[in-house]
């Protein structure tokens, strides 16, 4: 059982490193597309930038989910290796895990009022002008399709893994 436990968390560290992945590879198209949305909406693109804006994967696009990754496989490999103390970190950090992508897709699903919220905090006169939805709307329609389907796919190996994972250290 603790193979199936090491595999299950192994697809979650994957499914972790798909998103700095895919913000790597797409963000800057993602942030042109806003760009324009910007322009439409009268608002000098440079605005972004000003305000540390991005896109991409850096900074906590990439540090948080690598390191759930790291965590992840560092746990894999004390479950391959049989290790007694692999089932309670297991426990511990996939229980995490559930619920920090819990909170990924709760941010995902209320992210115009957030961005209106986080936008509204720096204080910044031209940020509060813009139009969130349409613009947070661009910047994903410069994604390619897949990406929503890969999101789906993510968020099923995270939980379910998870879940498979706990129930699998539980069987011990």
């Amino acid at each position: 059982m603790n193979t199936l436990a090491a595999v299950m968390q192994l697809l979650v560290a994957a499914a972790f490193v798909s998103i700095p992945v895919v913000r790597h590879r797409f963000g800057p198209v993602a942030k042109a597309a806003a760009e324009v949305e910007l322009r439409r909406q009268n608002v000098r693109p440079e605005v972004l930038e000003e305000n540390k804006l991005r896109f991409d994967a850096s900074g906590h696009e990439t540090a948080a989910p690598a390191t759930v990754a790291a965590v992840m496989t560092a746990t894999a490999a004390l479950n391959f290796a049989g290790v007694d103390l692999a089932q309670l970190l297991t426990w511990i950090f996939s229980s995490l895990v559930v619920l920090m992508n819990v909170a990924i897709v709760y941010s995902n699903l209320t992210a115009v009022k957030s961005v209106e919220a986080a936008f509204r905090r720096k204080g910044d006169p031209e940020l509060t002008r813009v139009e969130v939805a349409p613009f947070l709307q661009a910047a994903e329609d410069a994604f390619p399709r897949w990406v929503r389907a890969q999101t789906y796919l993510r968020n099923t190996a995270v939980f379910g893994g998870s879940a498979v994972a706990l129930i699998a250290v539980s069987l011990v």
